[in-house]
């Protein structure tokens, strides 16, 4: 999600609890970032690359961590960047989810790869 890191677009961020739990935990100051470690991996900044927190609930192993209102640019932007496999897309049609586009495997990512002899 290049975006923030571009030029300080804000998305809302949220926790979705694997229990459904979420409204009753703890909310915490959190900064979100991806799994690159790079400055532009970090998905809670303004314009200017100035990193700011977020109040959000205290995220629980299997709970998913969602950014919203990403529009065409999750998919349009992505690549694949250190050999990540880009995500599946989900989208939420009448309150249910819906898959749009499969999560990419290893397979995906180096089938257009020749080794030549």
């Amino acid at each position: 999600m290049a975006r923030p890191v571009m030029y300080g677009a804000y998305h809302p961020i949220s926790v979705c609890g694997a229990r459904g739990d979420v409204a009753s935990r703890e909310q915490l100051d959190v900064i979100i970032g991806g799994p690159l470690c790079e400055s532009g991996d970090i998905f809670t900044q303004r314009e200017g690359g100035f990193v700011e927190s977020r109040k959000l609930p205290l995220p629980m192993v299997g709970d998913y961590v969602v950014l919203e209102n990403a529009g065409a640019y999750g998919f349009v932007m992505a690549s694949n960047y250190n050999s990540k496999t880009r995500a599946a897309e989900v989208m939420i049609e009448d309150g249910a989810a819906k898959l749009i586009r499969r999560r990419e495997t290893f397979d995906d990512l180096i089938r257009g790869e020749v080794i030549p002899d």
